[in-house]
């Protein structure tokens, strides 16, 4: 074996030793003054992987015989979902420092790198059998997250939902490839792309494959986990499970489909675009009937990643996968921004429902004005980023695509977005008119959430007029 081949996987190498350093640091450190500077610790470990790894390659690499690919869109990729993996280890510092979980902090580091590594495992993947691997690489430690606060009392019920949908779904997905393995008889990527042709089992395998990542993406109609599992699990891991895990299957999906089932194009398109229908209007319309903050975000989440995954309807894979790539950067900071509120007002008050944000701009108008543009984002008001990344994912679903179908989906995402806002105005309209005789209590948020919140509100609102942002995303997935 040629052990050079592991310098083109600099990405996971230095993520493997990041976990490796905290599982030492965790080892090592019991006294509660070496705990205190454990986050920080941890935190500047994933800016320097970042750092490392945030220039992409100039040109694609395969290894190992294939089963691994660095591609710069590939890298790019996991650049933004370490950055939003270090904002959701950079607000959790509140949450770890408490009694209950104090003694956990290591625990949650590792499992949130070892989720990140399986997530990079499986962007690279060069073959379905790596691709299995990254993604059950991802999804076991995230049940472990969700049951992490034991003493949550829904929290166990969580991560039983959660493992038994992950499990059925990896059911599915594997019976799947069994049927494209038997069509084509290979595994790799490279192989089965030359190799595919229209067969009923050939489609049946991808169709099977496409619901397995549906599970994992929250797609409706496999949607049904994601409300239970985000209102028990701890608000970090919500916030964690919300975006960046989305984000690296939404990636892979839309990667998979267009350089691998590319001969299966018109059956994909189709079954996406009822998918993407689906997705935003029934989340939609099933967030306006929540009063949990959470099991309405993860409605919202689950709205998000029908936008997401607009951008497989288009003909255009570069300008389709920048769409992704920059949708998920803004996503992150918006969505993080939201969460991490709702953790720190969770901590001060033990509650998430909406009516606790009755009358907060009177008591913490700072925290209410921070809260309202990060759901103008999500909702996609000018001028805040999120208007800028919706406007991008439109672009791309109808580019290259010669039919109307594209135009009638982004019509229908469109009409959405009204309904969006309309929800996300609900929260506005709690913290700013709504009246409340004990509205939660003038309090001062932690070092942490103050850091985490300003790096979101800049990301809110900078990266949509930053063009230098958008720019370096299309010249990587261009290489």
């Amino acid at each position: 074996m040629n052990y050079s081949q592991f310098l083109n996987m600099i990405p996971e190498a230095t993520l493997m030793a990041v976990l490796v350093i905290v599982f030492i640091a965790d080892f090592c450190s019991h006294g509660k003054a070496e705990r205190k500077w454990f986050n920080p610790f941890v935190c500047v470990l994933l800016l320097a992987q970042l750092l490392v790894n945030i220039c992409p390659e100039s040109e694609t690499v395969s290894v190992f015989g294939g089963i691994y690919e660095a591609t710069p869109a590939a890298n790019m990729m996991k650049s933004v979902l370490t950055f939003g993996t270090l904002v959701v280890v950079l607000q959790s510092r509140n949450w770890l420092t408490v009694t209950e979980t104090r003694h956990e902090e290591g625990e949650f580091y590792m499992l949130t790198i070892s989720t990140l590594l399986g997530m990079f495992m499986m962007m690279s993947a060069g073959s379905f059998l790596m691709f299995f691997l990254g993604l059950e690489m991802a999804s076991v430690p995230m049940g472990c997250m969700v049951a992490l606060d034991k003493f949550r009392k829904n929290s166990a019920e969580a991560a039983a939902k959660f493992i038994l949908t992950a499990t059925f779904s990896s059911g599915v997905m594997l019976y799947g490839i069994s049927f494209l393995y038997g069509s084509t008889g290979t595994l790799y990527f490279a192989d089965f792309a030359r190799s595919l042709s229209y067969s009923p089992m050939s489609v049946m395998g991808m169709i099977f494959f496409i619901a397995g990542l549906g599970f994992k993406i929250s797609l409706v109609p496999f949607h049904y986990w994601t409300a239970d599992t985000y209102q028990g699990a701890p608000t970090t891991v919500t916030g964690y499970l919300s975006v960046i895990s989305k984000g690296a299957a939404a990636f892979t999906l839309v990667t998979i489909l267009y350089k691998v089932f590319f001969a299966l194009t018109p059956y994909w398109m189709l079954a996406m675009c009822i998918l993407v229908v689906l997705s935003i209007t029934v989340a939609n319309l099933m967030a306006i009937r929540q009063t949990e903050l959470k099991r309405f975000m993860a409605f919202s989440s689950i709205s998000q990643a029908g936008y997401i995954m607009l951008v497989a309807i288009g003909g255009n894979y570069v300008m389709s996968i920048t769409a992704l790539m920059y949708y998920v950067l803004i996503y992150i900071v918006a969505n993080m921004a939201v969460f991490t509120i709702i953790a720190s007002i969770e901590n001060t008050t033990g509650k998430t429902d909406m009516a606790t944000y009755n009358g907060l701009y009177r008591t913490n108008p700072k925290m209410a004005f921070l809260m309202t543009l990060a759901l103008f984002s999500l909702g996609g008001i000018p001028p805040f980023a999120g208007m800028f990344s919706k406007f991008f994912v439109f672009l791309a679903a109808v580019d290259g695509r010669p039919t109307v179908l594209p135009y009638f989906i982004v019509f229908i995402a469109l009409i959405n977005t009204v309904v969006s806002l309309y929800y996300y105005l609900l929260i506005v309209k709690a913290m700013y008119i709504n009246k409340d005789g004990e509205p939660v209590a003038t309090y001062n948020m932690d070092m942490n959430t103050k850091i985490t919140l300003v790096v979101c509100t800049a990301g809110v609102l900078f990266f949509g007029i930053g063009s230098c942002v958008y720019n370096a995303l299309h010249s990587a997935a261009a290489l």
